[in-house]
């Protein structure tokens, strides 16, 4: 705070300026200039101009300053309203107080070690409070910014680092500049006071002149000129090895001859050719043998640039090396740990001599060489065969960084190891072979792998609240993990749920309603590809696995009691750190509903004649084959906090042989058989725009379509019919989140349900109770992210989209009976439902809460004239939706 002005701020005179009833739209309007000393001024814009072939956004970064943040919050005005709050003098007698508090209560405590380690820390605890809320300001403040002064020499600065950077972006004949400007702007009421003022002569004011100065534009203006161009030299690399290798990788060099010089290319070309020789052997190779001469005397706007690698001593060359043995210690510290833990047991229990035992295991005595890889243990607990597979090391080979950066992540894709090292030793030289050095002979290397065994069981316990359909609802899940446990790597795992969620009823008048849900599921992983052949020694490095999976989910309503279980059968296998595929040939899924209310049957049947809907069908009995494909491709992390990409493909193809049973299965069990084909492509980006701060957007559609069309027993009719489950729905916490769940569209149709009124008249009402299922599904969202305090991040997002049907029915007379349901080209741009709204996201690290908060701006299922929802904004038909979650909605 030694920047500004000391001033007593007493809590009582707030002023209008932090009026709570006008809260941060006055904000705004409360002058900064109270903050600065005289002579300061405030930094209130920084332009880039002439920047034509250069990065503005990394110029734009090198300005030393930048102004106080307006959007989404007015940091500045938060600022101000806790320097109303903010007592310097106050704060330092509190701590003045708390100190001397402190040393009383020390000496009462005496020599009792216990107490005075008990009273440092609060003392600690409480001094730090005290400090931080004296150097940063109080909570408000630091959730604010303070002004930004004006610095005429980070100015200086500035320019100076924006012309080093343009010289390291072959700019050398750059000039940059920087001009500031003053002004004050002043508002309308004081204009007109202005105004009168020049009508009514009166004394001159003596601070209109400081005003005008109070406000600073700083402009840098940039000629980048003409820039230099690389002209490429042959290299100069002593050693006749490895110039032979780095000619048979010029082909992936960085640079390129009469290309724009570039800096930043150096250091990575430097580190390309240093993971080219590893790869070829030279273990001993590092990058600072390699250096870039850059001439630009030679030719006006040229770079001649020529490679230079030195040899690691005078008339001595770069030794090439190969592996001579692998060995490989499955269970690295198990003998340290044991004998740590009985030495804590003994001294524990007051052993004699307890500090200094230390028992031994002994040498490792089970050891088996398998495919060339001795492989050491204790006790041998993995499947050999299969561990070597995943070692891409072999004796006979010449050293290679990417084989052994790909075991690393072999291994640890298997999820049996806590850790795993790949360390190499050099095997001592026989006598002299070349006296001179300028050939040395190869070297030999003995690679050596430690692998700590994970625990052979994990568990996880999860519970918390969901809230769905305005209703909280706890839940809880366990999960168990069991490693190893047929010897094969394999990897078991169990879990089961428990939970009361609410959700809308879909009986008309009934309010929502708590679902009790039960869940199980069992997955096995096995680390490699299930086939009658044994191509897995040659998909090694894509990680191969097969896993099987079962699920049964029970969901007990009101309405209804159902079941749903589901088996699948996978093949996953990775093509690059970030992309994952996985082929399901076998998935059936089977749906059975044990128990329909009456008055919900009656529903159902009302909605299938009155609006050709397909809920029906998610209540009747059916078996659903499909095989399926996915592509994802994420390179982002957990937290999303890199400029990142996502894009997820899958197609699905269910019930293609059908033909050969389903009319005798539907005889004996009454289960249906569907075909059909479904796509869908989720593709999102993330910009990261500053440290703090993204930009990120998300476009999700996906397609469904019946193959052939098939008998509804019920009525005799021949129709285009897909399972209920594999329709598309739009609305929710990951969707369009001013809808409810499932409850938008579909296209511009209205859905209306029939009510009795208080003079038992029958009535029709907007629905928005039943679900809305669609067959083509169009939906984007774009979202700004940005910090508020500490662990607490905001969001502002818009959210778009809506779902078509492609094969609706229709009426005897040939109309559709959902009318504007049906997907036309020259429609559905009008039925783009728009929602916006604003978030609080709690990030944790290792967990994200979510709180959404969204309103509908443009709702195209709305009748005509109420369709720019947000003229109806907090009301029936526009109600403020709230999303609770866990994790991005994307």
């Amino acid at each position: 705070m030694s920047d500004y002005t000391a001033k007593l701020r007493p809590l009582g005179g707030l002023g209008w300026c932090a009026a709570p009833v006008l809260g941060l739209l006055l904000l705004g309007a409360c002058s900064p200039f109270g903050l600065l000393r005289p002579n300061q001024r405030l930094l209130s814009r920084v332009e880039i101009k002439g920047v034509e072939r250069a990065d503005k956004e990394r110029l734009a970064a090198l300005a030393q300053q930048q102004p106080n943040t307006r959007f989404p919050l007015p940091k500045l005005a938060i600022y101000q309203l806790g320097y109303r709050f903010y007592d310097s003098a106050r704060i330092k007698s509190r701590l003045r107080d708390i100190q001397a508090s402190y040393v009383a209560s020390m000496k009462a405590a005496g020599t009792d070690s216990v107490q005075l380690g008990k009273l440092l820390i609060k003392r600690e605890r409480r001094v730090n409070r005290k400090q931080l809320a004296l150097d940063k300001g109080n909570a408000i403040m630091r959730l604010g910014e303070a002004p930004v002064v004006y610095d005429s020499a980070l100015t200086r600065r500035s320019v100076e680092q924006m012309t080093t950077y343009l010289h390291s972006q072959g700019f050398f004949r750059a000039r940059v500049a920087a001009t500031d400007t003053a002004r004050y702007q002043r508002s309308m009421l004081v204009r007109i006071f202005s105004g009168l003022g020049s009508v009514l002569p009166d004394k001159p004011d003596s601070l209109d002149a400081a005003k005008k100065y109070r406000r600073t534009t700083v402009t840098y203006t940039i000629r980048e000129n003409q820039p230099f161009l690389t002209q490429l030299q042959s290299p100069s690399i002593p050693d006749s090895g490895v110039a032979a290798v780095v000619r048979q990788g010029a082909g992936a060099s960085l640079f390129k001859d009469k290309e724009r010089y570039n800096e930043t290319l150096i250091g990575q070309e430097r580190t390309r050719l240093e993971t080219l020789l590893k790869n070829a052997g030279y273990f001993d190779f590092r990058q600072q043998y390699i250096t870039f001469e850059a001439d630009t005397s030679y030719e006006k706007f040229r770079v001649r640039l020529r490679t230079l690698i030195a040899n690691p001593g005078p008339d001595q060359g770069h030794r090439v090396y190969s592996v001579r043995r692998v060995r490989f210690v499955t269970d690295a510290g198990v003998g340290r740990t044991l004998r740590s833990t009985t030495g804590d047991t003994l001294r524990r229990a007051g052993t004699p001599g307890g500090q200094a035992t230390r028992p031994s295991l002994g040498v490792r005595t089970d050891t088996v060489e398998t495919d060339s890889v001795s492989f050491a243990a204790y006790e041998q607990k993995y499947s050999t065969s299969l561990l070597a597979r995943k070692v891409l090391v072999r004796p006979g080979q010449r050293y290679s960084l990417v084989r052994t950066l790909q075991t690393q992540r072999q291994l640890a894709d298997l999820d049996m190891f806590r850790f795993n090292t790949v360390n190499y030793r050099k095997v001592p030289d026989p006598p002299a072979a070349d006296s001179s050095g300028l050939h040395p002979s190869t070297g030999e290397l003995l690679a050596v792998i430690n692998a700590s065994p994970a625990p052979k069981f994990g568990e996880t316990v999860e519970g918390g609240v969901t809230y769905v359909a305005y209703l909280p609802g706890p839940f809880i899940n366990l999960r168990l993990k069991a490693r190893n446990p047929f010897g094969g790597a394999e990897v078991l795992e169990l879990g089961v749920r428990a939970g009361f969620e609410g959700q809308l009823t879909r009986v008309a008048g009934l309010p929502a309603v708590y679902t009790t849900q039960l869940g199980a599921t069992a997955s096995l992983v096995l680390p490699q590809f299930l086939i009658p052949f044994r191509p897995n020694k040659f998909l090694t490095r894509y990680s191969p696995k097969t896993r099987f999976s079962l699920s049964e989910t029970f969901v007990d309503r009101p309405e209804y009691t159902r079941s749903n279980f589901e088996f699948t059968y996978d093949y996953i296998w990775q093509r690059s750190a970030f992309h994952q595929y996985v082929f399901s040939p076998v998935v059936i899924t089977l749906v059975n509903t044990i128990r329909t209310d009456s008055l919900f049957r009656v529903l159902l049947d009302s909605l299938r004649t009155t609006q050709g809907s397909s809920l029906f069908r998610s209540f009747s009995k059916q078996i659903v084959p499909s095989i399926s494909f996915t592509s994802l491709y994420n390179s982002n992390d957990f937290n999303q906090t890199r400029d990142a990409r996502y894009l997820r493909l899958f197609a699905e193809l269910g019930g293609l042989t059908r033909g050969l049973y389903r009319e005798a299965l539907y005889d004996k069990t009454s289960l249906s058989v569907y075909n059909f084909a479904r796509f869908s492509a989720d593709y999102r980006r993330y910009h990261h725009l500053t440290p703090n701060t993204y930009f990120v957007w998300r476009l999700n559609g996906g397609v469904v379509h019946a193959l052939t069309r098939t008998p509804d027993p019920s009525t005799g009719a021949s129709q285009f019919i897909i399972p209920y489950d594999r329709s598309f729905f739009a609305g929710g916490s990951t969707s369009l989140r001013a809808w409810s769940p499932r409850r938008l569209g579909p296209g511009g149709y209205t859905p209306q349900r029939l009510i009795t009124d208080s003079n038992k008249q029958p009535q029709l009402i907007r629905d928005y109770l039943t679900e809305q299922p669609g067959e083509l599904l169009l939906e984007g969202s774009a979202e700004y992210r940005f910090p508020i305090y500490s662990f607490i991040k905001g969001a502002v997002f818009t959210d778009f989209g809506n779902v078509w049907g492609l094969q609706e029915g229709k009426d005897k007379d040939g109309n559709y009976l959902r009318p504007d349901a049906q997907f036309q080209f020259n429609k559905f741009y009008q039925q783009i439902a728009v929602g916006s709204g604003f978030g609080v996201r709690f990030d944790f690290t290792f967990l994200i809460l979510r709180l959404d908060v969204a309103t509908k701006i443009y709702d195209p299922t709305a009748p005509p004239t109420q369709r720019w929802a947000l003229r109806n904004f907090d009301t029936s038909a526009n109600p403020i939706a709230f999303n609770l979650g866990i994790g991005y909605p994307f």
